[in-house]
């Protein structure tokens, strides 16, 4: 028997391997929007903040954070072919829809992206899609998935690799599943949700359908 019928997915550092591209990005994209640099030395005490905390720090007015979003997926879009699935997620996802889980994705990235990133035969295998997501604001996309997929948040999980998901899914009364391998360092997210981090993707197929 499932123990969720729908699992609604994050995209970057969930699903797609991204982090390696952003770290090459963001000191230019720093650069040309006026906030302080990251400071690669200090990787793994970057990866343990929050969006919230890690905006803070690099001083990049909340008011720039929808420009600097667009500027992103615009750059990650001229090369997409960088970005790449993490291993054993494809699998996983045809293993999820084959035994009759719904499938939703909610992200900040854009649709273009995601679907290039995906391909168009795991995308199909998406009940729903919600891109362009505010960088704090995924709860109300959260909640639309429901409805959209109408499931009630109890028989739903949310999985993703940030403190920033676990905080909306919270919200939106979903239960959530972190990432091991994802942008935050998993010490830092795990006491964000009672469940064990996932360490490889097809731990989620064990957690969803109990065997």
């Amino acid at each position: 028997m499932r123990r969720y019928d729908l699992v609604i997915f994050d995209f970057d550092g969930t699903l797609a391997d991204s982090f390696p591209w952003f770290l090459a990005t963001i000191n230019g994209v720093a650069d040309e929007f006026g906030f302080r640099r990251f400071d690669v030395a200090r990787l793994d005490e970057i990866r343990s903040l929050s969006a919230r905390e890690l905006m803070a720090r690099s001083g990049l007015r909340w008011w720039r954070v929808p420009a600097v979003a667009q500027h992103m997926r615009a750059l990650m879009s001229a090369q997409i072919e960088r970005i790449a699935l993490f291993d054993g997620v494809a699998e996983l996802l045809a293993q999820l829809a084959q035994d009759g889980v719904q499938l939703a994705l909610v992200t900040s990235n854009s649709r273009a992206n995601v679907e290039r990133v995906l391909g168009p035969a795991l995308l199909a295998q998406f009940r729903d899609v919600r891109c362009g997501a505010a960088v704090l604001g995924k709860r109300r996309k959260l909640r639309a998935s429901l409805r959209a997929c109408g499931v009630p948040a109890a028989r739903a999980l949310c999985v993703g690799d940030e403190i920033r998901d676990a905080e909306a899914a919270r919200q939106a009364g979903i239960a959530f599943a972190g990432v091991a391998w994802g942008y935050t360092l998993p010490a830092a997210l795990q006491p964000h949700t009672p469940l064990p981090l996932l360490q490889r993707p097809y731990a989620l197929s064990a957690l969803v359908l109990p065997p």
